[in-house]
């Protein structure tokens, strides 16, 4: 058995300190835990990656065509980016990540799935604001800054705790009609737009996506959780642009 606890990198962000650590728990099993903390919040853990991987299966199951072209937002410890890539559909795949340093842990593979996403042509990182590049001109710029205008067939979204719980404050005008307008002309006609939440359905959220979007529902997807011995869930929000 290797260390039960090891702090892999700690840096400055443009909104706090981001640490990644790995640690295992004998009690649940032998398996390397990987952990992304901000500050004192806890982000992410590979315990609990049932949801990330379902908005990639959920969000592309309802894409129509094929040689499909998707945005990730929020790079996370990479589930969602590598669950979009196991659909043979998918052409290209830009990720969308506001913090340097989770790019980095990717690139120099200090975490497990950043093998898979250097190795896969199709996978191309994007440092910026997603929410900055969601409400862009896509005539002068867009999710994908070597090519403004490119419509994407499906944006995933994994950034914010739920449309309530922000990472940051500065995010939250996107979680309105007008914004959600502005990001959907970067999607072609019946385009998908998903999104994961930590929180149930939020009717208010529901409510703002029917404006701008058709077919909206909110998933549940339920996964078990040791740590209180109990089923525990999130939700992955799947609406389609008209058209």
């Amino acid at each position: 058995m290797g260390l039960l606890f090891e702090q892999i990198d700690s840096q400055p962000s443009v909104i706090g300190e981001i640490t990644l650590r790995r640690r295992r728990i004998p009690a649940i099993g032998d398996r390397d835990i990987y952990e992304v903390k901000l500050g004192e919040e806890f982000l992410m853990s590979s315990m609990f990656v049932d949801a990330e991987v379902a908005l990639s299966d959920i969000g592309l199951g309802e894409t129509e065509g094929e040689n499909l072209r998707v945005v990730v937002g929020g790079l996370g410890l990479g589930y969602t980016a590598v669950a979009a890539l196991k659909h043979q559909r998918v052409d290209e795949l830009l990720v969308v990540e506001y913090l340097a340093p989770v790019i980095g842990w990717h690139q120099k593979e200090l975490v497990p799935l950043g093998k898979d996403l250097n190795a896969d042509p199709r996978n191309r990182y994007v440092h910026g604001s997603f929410f900055d590049l969601a409400i862009a001109d896509p005539e002068t710029g867009g999710f994908d800054p070597d090519n403004p205008g490119k419509p994407f067939d499906a944006i995933l979204l994994d950034i914010d705790h739920s449309p309530r719980a922000l990472l940051h404050d500065s995010s939250a005008s996107f979680y309105t009609a007008n914004n959600l307008r502005l990001m959907a002309r970067q999607l072609r006609p019946r385009g998908v737009f998903a999104m994961w939440s930590n929180e149930g359905e939020d009717e208010k959220f529901m409510a703002v996506l029917n404006e701008v979007f058709t077919d909206v529902v909110c998933h549940v997807v339920s996964f078990f959780n040791p740590f209180q011995n109990r089923e525990s869930f999130n939700t992955v929000y799947v609406a389609r642009k008209p058209g």
